[in-house]
């Protein structure tokens, strides 16, 4: 028995197959009981929607057979408070999505939500009537909610740590593993007195996995001094001054490159007498240090090849049970650690 098609469904519901098509997309242009009525037919014949199908057929028609699959949306939340190196982490992740999708045949659209920018509301209609179906959604300040987007229609993947509103498959940095590798090479170069300061917020959101990985291998790797962490809710010089000359740390690691500054003025000379590795690379500015970079293009390339292999597997809606996939930091030398030891 062969598989039903819009042609067979059409003929045994005496609809056209422009009528079944728009009906199995959800169209506005068709009656909600003729919806109904071809969607429990599809469904008894056992017939499978390709969500790529329209997209397709219609980039084909304007583009004269060049190759075309669908197209992606990237969904980005505008905040006009965003710091500077959060506005640069979103724009590689942006080129991240965009070149892996054109090698896979998709074309990227951005979207921008908010008070400057459209209403769900308004996307949802835009998404809707271009039959655009993957979604990458860009990582936000605070907790994103997206629950107001008709989510039985698309597929949709994070670029960030977690999404409880609603909640998605993610993809984002590995900060445990991260802080693990550099915490390794920090040793191989002779540190023994490791020292973390981490604003609370930051800490809370990651869900500690910076301090966590800090605070393991601080156990576990031979001859090294406990130093403990610095947490405070708004760091500054005077919580970080008095707890440098305290704990003495030979080598600090934080997001703050300006602590480079804090540590001179405690009579630290980087790199002869200490070292300083600052924890993301886009907050470095002026002075050149060493630093983890956080691979944002990497985690756009990884979050469109997900979103588009749930299309291709007809995945769509909110998932039963959301994935976390991770990308670990590269370490990037900098003027601000001595060198690592050479070998023969």
């Amino acid at each position: 028995m062969s598989a039903p098609t819009l042609r067979t469904l059409a003929k045994s519901l005496g609809l056209s197959r422009t009528t079944i098509s728009d009906a199995l997309r959800g169209s506005p242009r068709v009656k909600a009981e003729t919806v109904q009525r071809v969607r429990e037919a599809a469904k008894a014949a056992g017939y499978e929607h390709n969500p790529l199908t329209g997209a397709v057929m219609s980039q084909l028609r304007r583009s004269r057979g060049q190759q075309f699959r669908g197209v992606l949306a990237a969904l980005e939340i505008v905040d006009a408070a965003r710091p500077a190196h959060a506005v640069r982490y979103n724009e590689t992740v942006l080129k991240g999505i965009a070149e892996r999708a054109s090698e896979l045949g998709f074309k990227m659209e951005r979207f921008e939500l908010g008070s400057e920018g459209m209403r769900l509301n308004r996307l949802d209609t835009i998404l809707h009537t271009r039959n655009i179906q993957g979604l990458v959604v860009l990582p936000a300040s605070g907790l994103p909610d997206l629950s107001g987007l008709n989510w039985e229609r698309y597929t949709a993947v994070y670029a960030d740590l977690f999404i409880n509103h609603p909640p998605l498959h993610c993809v984002c940095l590995d900060h445990y593993r991260s802080m693990l590798m550099l915490l390794r090479e920090l040793h191989e170069r002779g540190y023994r007195r490791p020292g973390l300061f981490m604003e609370i917020s930051l800490d809370e959101r990651l869900q500690y996995r910076w301090e966590g990985a800090f605070l393991a291998l601080q156990k576990y790797l031979p001859n090294i001094t406990e130093v403990p962490a610095l947490r405070a809710h708004n760091l500054s010089r005077e919580d970080f001054v008095p707890w440098f000359r305290k704990h003495k740390p030979d080598v600090v690691l934080g997001h703050y490159p300006e602590a480079m500054e804090w540590m001179r003025s405690c009579g630290a000379r980087l790199p002869k007498t200490h070292g300083f590795v600052c924890l993301n690379s886009l907050r470095v500015n002026a002075e050149p240090c060493a630093a983890l970079d956080f691979q944002p293009a990497h985690i756009g390339a990884r979050a469109a090849e997900l979103v588009i292999g749930q299309l291709l597997h007809n995945e769509l809606g909110i998932p039963v049970q959301p994935s976390l996939t991770t990308i670990p930091a590269r370490f990037l030398e900098g003027p601000t650690l001595r060198a690592a030891a050479t070998v023969g």
